[in-house]
């Protein structure tokens, strides 16, 4: 009898949350039913990036500088680069990754050219930008890409790579306990190398762009980024929403909330997550630390206190955000929400209290998010929050979010990778 073949996978999960609106939407065929687990294999250090899937491959990065290519179907190595020695964290003055602190951003994958654009914190304090061949992980080129003027000691980047106009673009924010003089900074590098462009954000101090979510990139190329608190007198876009030109060069518009003042002075950052960009609305949905939405207008922010519409949602969100029409999902200190949107209101639809802190995606018509205090994996019905699945990963670091394609979810699982087939 000749075995029938495997269904051609044909969605790519190629950057943080799938597309560079960052929906974390994942396919809905095959439905959810009867999940097992596929495979799970050990990995040289703690993962913190999200997992991409590209051609049938799971791509994983970690903290010790190492990027894997895994068979989707067997989580078997294909190839796996070791980039160069990771920092040692307790050199660091701050900060809440260790004991080395390599690869936390997630990368970004171009499946047309066929590189992965990764980078590497490496020893000596420098962040360089990797471009690896997808096929055998070869590098193709790699480049130094810290801003003129940084003190790469002081900056992290948390916050995933992004592709768009022909760059890769690179956030940059400051460690946990904010040490040190650092900056939010965007850098765009072309997807061949060469001659890089950057963007700074004006404050003195302070003002990262350090959400995991990173940027989001608009259908018209523009490039919106959500920043941190900041230090000393003066706006200078802290607690802010930048709409970017492509080429890093203007800010087209922003957003501030009128008590910008009162959250720089309070460490709670707007850019505690990133711009959930709405195409179905043309709008903009953003939410900090305060646990206050706002809904904007897409390409004329508004300036500051220029909302359409406000509402408190939930205690402070944290990580990157997921959207299914106009419905967004946010991960909040005090659980998961679902916040129903129109072009001018903001409703919450509903609430369940775990997972905390767990930014989520959609997929296999279930709603997947993991508890990282509790290494927990969640799926809920996304129209009612209703609870269909959970599982004990074993582990789970601060911000852990799946990825997902046709008959997977594929997660971080501490120092693991772990798949989940969706149908049993």
């Amino acid at each position: 009898m000749i075995p029938t073949p495997s269904a051609p996978i044909s969605v790519e999960w190629a950057q943080y949350h799938r597309d560079a609106g960052r929906s974390g939407a994942g396919p809905t065929d095959p439905a959810l039913s009867g999940p097992k687990n596929a495979w799970s294999i050990a990995v040289d250090a703690d993962v913190y990036a999200s997992p991409l899937i590209v051609a049938g491959h799971v791509l994983v990065a970690t903290e010790n500088n190492t990027v894997y290519s895994l068979d989707l179907f067997t989580g078997s190595t294909v190839w796996q680069r070791h980039l160069g020695d990771p920092v040692d964290a307790s050199t660091l003055p701050c900060g809440n990754i260790g004991p080395i602190t390599g690869i936390t951003a997630t990368p970004v994958a171009d499946p047309a050219s066929g590189r992965i654009y990764v980078v590497a914190f490496l020893k000596g304090y420098h962040h360089v930008l990797f471009a690896l061949s997808l096929t055998d992980g070869s590098v193709v080129w790699r480049q130094d890409v810290d801003p003129t003027g940084s003190t790469p000691q002081v900056q992290q980047l948390r916050g995933a790579l992004a592709i768009g106009s022909g760059l890769v673009y690179v956030p940059f924010g400051g460690l946990f306990g904010d040490c040190g003089v650092y900056r939010g900074y965007v850098v765009g590098v072309p997807l061949a190398g060469g001659q890089a462009l950057a963007y700074r954000v004006p404050s003195s101090r302070g003002a990262s762009i350090w959400s995991p979510q990173g940027p989001t990139i608009a259908a018209d190329g523009s490039v919106y980024v959500v920043t941190g608190n900041a230090f000393g007198s003066g706006f200078g876009y802290s607690d802010s929403v930048l709409q970017l030109s492509p080429d890093l060069q203007s800010v087209r518009s922003y957003f501030a909330p009128s008590n910008w003042a009162a959250l720089n002075g309070g460490d709670v950052d707007l850019g505690s997550t990133g711009a959930a960009l709405l195409p179905s609305l043309d709008r903009v949905f953003v939410i900090g630390k305060e646990g206050v939405a706002y809904l904007l207008q897409a390409g004329k922010l508004g300036g500051i206190g220029g909302q359409l519409v406000s509402r408190r949602v939930c205690a402070g969100a944290w990580g990157g955000t997921a959207w299914l029409g106009a419905t967004v999902f946010v991960p909040c200190i005090d659980g998961l929400y679902a916040v129903s949107l129109t072009a001018s209101s903001i409703q919450v639809a509903w609430h369940t209290a775990h997972p905390t802190l767990a930014p989520p995606i959609t997929a296999a018509g279930a709603l997947w998010a993991i508890e990282s205090q509790s290494a927990t994996l969640y799926a809920f019905d996304p129209s009612t929050g209703k609870t269909v699945y959970s599982a004990k990963l074993g582990s789970a670091n601060r911000y852990s979010t799946p990825a997902a394609t046709e008959g997977f979810v594929v997660m971080p699982a501490g120092k693991s990778i772990l798949a989940i087939s969706v149908v049993g």
